[in-house]
């Protein structure tokens, strides 16, 4: 068996050891077995830490044709195409005749015998995928800190400098941020800070989304991300994958600068022929064939579905960590005391709001009852303070919390000018992202005290639109031009505004402050003094991401006391208690239940869901009749 440095630094030799082998035994399998042996390795307790990763290490770094991992999104899916699944080469000095595998390879070697009867043509699939949008740096930073992999700078590969010089990329770190990223949100100081060495390899998405779709352009889905992008090529059951899956893929590295010569020298052919000829446009041959240098090729052995990109929680699903499972659902209730009092302090000394923010970020679309879906919970935090920027602030604790959050200030100028919703280009040929394509469970904040007056035109018409579908029926219609195509997400909307927000919610709630608005500064900077300092950080991190993953039931006993209850209180008030309302204390009743570590829901459990709806309830009538003009 090969040592573990073998198969890491070289995956190529290890499959065509086992595709020689099968010559003798054409029905031994050796495809899957090849599959099963890196699968096999895979498994063994931090044999995977030991693999570099693409998100981590500069392509500098890489070696080619060895095995990385990605974590990453599926952003767009080209369509199958054809190549060299065996093929026979020829030696010119002595003619003599050899088979060789052409999978997981990107170029065949020399002296291919393009008429032998040998040559099997084989179909894979090509899948664009991107870094997981809106990942903050924590998670980045502890990914990184796990890796164990020995890399060191590959002296057989040069990056192609076709691209803006590194030199420009400096430049472009020290322009001020608001030039780089007009549309971006807040950022925590820790994401200017990293490896000075990756920082000078890492490609960047254009900092606006209104830029024209150029070759260069990595179709980022948000704006001032950084990371590679990669051509992933899938071998077998790639229709078991869907667009916005978010994977870990194993794969072999190809960065041949054969293949940028290759797609210059396309491009340059395809312009001397008639265009009804080719099967591609030259924007076409453009993307789907960018410099290796720029988007290297992986050709996946091995993909994992992620469930979660939380870093502080085991990659196996939790019932195969019991263990991990007992001793966080022991110390839930204590977690949550804490992480109460630490959002009460946020939310200037408002304890019910702080109750109503823990429930929306555990909030999580379990299921789809046709096209409802069952979950979710967006909640509209009305009152926020405009003063002392309180919504960016606030945005950059959430940051430091979650594992994906995109911050999107809702000015008249984004709405008008942001593209949300991905499109199809059809000359190219691909899907041009939009900042609502995200992965699952990732925190959007929509930060409405930035709206001003002004009118809305086509374009941040639909944007509000897509915004309010988004959060109705956590759906995005993606725009194909002559028709659009619905898919389902699972995106939880934290919307900060004034007033009302004039997108719909499932929940809202007006902040009372606690604090002087002389005091709101002060204030402000001792929470993020405590959220640097604080040991309990990464506590709230796996709360958080735990309470989501866990399962939820209801008994037949309790759900009949639920229904005599709401026949009583609609017995003393029919007007007072819809169906609607029954439907939102039973979404609060569920999450107030996960949020205690309680996978079921109790008699206790659903009086206090009840009782925090009530005092809502009672503090949102108060405000109306205080301010009379608003709904």
């Amino acid at each position: 068996m090969p040592s573990t440095q073998d198969w890491i630094n070289g995956p190529l030799a290890v499959v065509e050891e086992m595709f020689a082998a099968s010559q003798n035994n054409p029905n031994s399998g050796w495809e899957a077995k090849a599959v099963e042996f890196f699968q096999d390795q895979l498994k063994d307790r931090d044999t995977h830490t030991l693999v570099p990763s693409l998100n981590d290490v500069p392509l500098h770094y890489l070696k080619p044709n060895s095995l990385v991992k990605f974590r990453c999104l599926i952003q767009d899916m080209f369509d199958p195409e054809f190549y060299m699944g065996v093929y026979e080469t020829v030696d010119p000095s002595t003619k003599t005749k050899m088979l060789r595998c052409g999978k997981y390879k990107d170029v065949t070697e020399c002296g291919v015998d393009f008429n032998s009867r040998n040559t099997v043509t084989a179909e894979r699939q090509t899948f664009y995928c991107v870094p997981i949008p809106g990942e903050n740096p924590w998670v980045k930073e502890r990914y990184a800190g796990f890796s164990q992999a020995r890399v060191v700078p590959s002296t057989s590969y040069a990056p192609s400098r076709q691209k803006r010089s590194y030199e420009e990329d400096d430049d472009m770190d020290t322009q001020p941020q608001k030039q780089r990223e007009p549309h971006a949100g807040p950022h925590s100081p820790s994401e200017h800070h990293g490896n000075g060495d990756c920082k000078r390899q890492e490609t960047e998405a254009p900092s606006s989304q209104t830029a024209s779709a150029s070759h260069l352009d990595l179709n980022f889905p948000l704006p001032g991300e950084k990371g590679p992008s990669c051509l992933v090529k899938v071998y077998e059951d790639w229709d078991s994958f869907k667009l916005n899956d978010t994977l870990e893929v194993y794969g072999i590295l190809s960065v041949s600068p054969a293949l940028s010569a290759l797609a210059d020298e396309k491009d340059a052919s395809s312009s001397l022929l008639d265009p009804t000829e080719s099967m591609e446009t030259a924007e076409e041959q453009r993307v789907h064939s960018p410099p290796a240098s720029l988007v290297p090729r992986l050709h996946m052995l091995y993909a994992k579905p992620l469930p979660h990109n939380n870093p502080l929680l085991p990659s196996a699903t939790l019932e195969d960590n019991s263990a991990f499972l007992s001793s966080t659902l022991s110390e839930m209730a204590s977690v949550r005391e804490e992480l109460l009092s630490y959002f009460t302090h946020v939310l200037l000394g408002d304890a019910l709001a702080a109750e109503y923010l823990i429930l929306h970020l555990i909030s999580n679309v379990y299921s789809r009852r046709d096209v409802l879906p069952l979950g979710k919970f967006t909640l509209n935090l009305s009152g926020c303070p405009t003063v002392a920027s309180y919504t960016e602030r606030f945005y950059q604790i959430i940051q430091q919390l979650v594992p994906s959050s995109h911050y999107l200030a809702m000015s008249l100028q984004n709405m008008n000018q942001m593209r949300l919703v991905p499109k199809k280009d059809y000359v190219a040929n691909r899907l041009v992202s939009g900042a609502l394509q995200l992965a699952r469970n990732t925190s959007l904040f929509l930060d409405e005290t930035q709206l001003e007056q002004g009118q809305l035109d086509t374009t941040g018409v639909r944007n509000v639109t897509a915004l309010g579908n988004l959060i109705s029926w956590q759906k995005v219609d993606y725009d194909f031009n002559y028709h659009q195509m619905e898919f389902p997400c699972n995106i939880n909307v934290l919307i900060a505004s004034e007033g009302r927000s004039l997108l719909p919610s499932d929940c809202q709630i007006h902040l009372q402050p606690q604090v002087a608005p002389s005091q709101l500064d002060e204030s402000l900077s001792s929470i993020h003094m405590h959220l640097q300092a604080s040991s309990q950080l990464n506590k709230f991190r796996i709360y958080l991401s735990m309470a989501r993953l866990l399962d939820y039931s209801i008994s037949d006993e309790v759900t009949k006391s639920v229904e005599d209850d709401f026949v009583d209180m609609r017995k003393d008030d029919p007007q007072s208690v819809s169906a609607e309302d029954l439907h939102r204390m039973l979404v609060v009743a569920r999450l107030l239940s996960l949020s205690l570590g309680q996978t079921s829901l109790s008699r206790d459990s659903w009086l206090r869901a009840k009782h925090i709806e009530m005092l809502r309830r009672s503090r949102m009538e108060q405000h109306k009749c205080v301010n009379g003009n608003e709904p």
